[in-house]
């Protein structure tokens, strides 16, 4: 086997598959990256036996075949090469030869053929989106994805299509995030729980170009994702979501309408009083002249006043300063509603056409 290609489109290949290398397995053929000719192409692919990736690029094949190199050797190699041409070349033993300008590298390699293969699918219809638009839903509800894997169904995402309507939900038992958006064309009633590991790592790989799309593909076990030369396949999460409907009220006594801007630089500065290993709650004081924020920790105390528009009953209502800042940077707009029912009931920021909800649970606390 053996190939020529450019340095930096190699290199973007392989940061590419590097996001499906395991970093421990009791396959220690999973830490390499599978190397295939193609045609006129390379063919890069790597398994963790739950994520899977494979990216092409355009290579010079002078010798057709593949090999498994040591995933980590080989991408620190080509990372720290010149940005020139790249020679690989692998001989009957599998031990390849990486040269490029007057740097040559030698590494043992493996088998080609004992690397696991991806699942083989068969294609349905695929679902059409921007790769702008997928990597605004993924940054837009990836936070409030449970890392608890005891619960399996809050670990991932829920997308369900219906129409030209996609709905995203996720949630780790202290908040809900819900994010609505119209797709270009109809289709058929589908739904799957995407692992939340798997949308961080195309949220990463995706370039974001509005004019470029993605098309996902839903099969009963599988989730594929396809944009440029890179193909995505995961498990998903079997089982059923919970009915986070039936949490959404539209009733309130409380609604403040703020700057976001503002409030976020008001809680970032209380955050300022909290260390790491303390859980203090930001304390809301709502009245007819705006909020009063406070923030009582051993290290002192901060109060600040934000004139909001206010519209129903004072309140005191104390949160998690953390998932407030989530929810607000993951919204673009300038100015947000929250509205509240009392102290203990959730609240919901969200717009006025329900393109974005985000449910916040509220904390106990002890006025001083």
């Amino acid at each position: 086997m053996k190939f020529i290609c450019s340095q930096s489109e190699l290199l973007n290949a392989l940061s590419i598959a590097l996001k499906a290398v395991p970093s421990k397995t009791s396959l220690p053929i999973l830490e390499c990256i599978l190397m295939e000719t193609v045609n006129d192409r390379l063919k890069i692919t790597t398994n963790d036996m739950e994520l899977g990736i494979e990216t092409l690029i355009d290579a010079q094949i002078q010798e057709p075949g593949k090999v498994a190199l040591n995933a980590k050797i080989f991408s620190e190699i080509i990372r720290k090469l010149p940005e020139d041409t790249v020679s690989v070349e692998v001989n009957e033993n599998r031990t390849a030869l990486i040269s490029c300008g007057k740097a040559k590298f030698t590494i043992a390699g493996q088998d080609g053929q004992d690397y696991p293969p991806l699942p083989s699918i068969e294609k349905k219809e695929a679902v059409t989106i921007s790769q702008f638009m997928l990597k605004e839903l993924i940054r837009q509800t990836i936070f409030s994805v449970s890392d608890n894997e005891n619960n399996k169904i809050m670990t991932g995402e829920f997308f369900e299509i219906n129409d030209n309507e996609l709905k995203v939900t996720s949630l780790d038992g202290h908040r809900i995030s819900i994010r609505n958006v119209r797709l270009k064309n109809n289709y058929p009633s589908t739904s799957a729980i995407i692992p939340g590991k798997t949308l961080q790592e195309i949220g990463k790989i995706l370039p974001g170009d509005m004019e470029q799309d993605v098309n996902l593909y839903f099969m009963d076990r599988y989730v594929m994702v396809e944009f440029n030369q890179t193909v995505i396949l995961s498990r998903l999460i079997e089982g059923k979501y919970y009915n986070v409907n039936q949490m959404i009220n539209s009733a309130y006594d409380t609604k403040v309408v703020v700057n976001k801007r503002e409030l976020m630089d008001c809680i970032d500065r209380a955050i300022l009083l909290v260390k790491e290993s303390e859980k203090r709650p930001v304390i809301l004081s709502i009245h007819e002249e705006g909020i009063s924020l406070n923030m009582n920790s051993s290290l002192g105390n901060m109060d600040e006043e934000i004139t909001v528009f206010k519209e129903g009953n004072d309140l005191m209502i104390g949160f998690n300063p953390r998932f407030l800042m989530d929810a607000l940077r993951a919204i673009d707009d300038e100015e947000v509603a929250i509205y509240m029912t009392n102290a203990k009931a959730p609240c919901f920021i969200r717009d006025v056409d329900n393109t974005y909800i985000y449910l916040i649970l509220p904390v106990n606390f002890n006025v001083r």
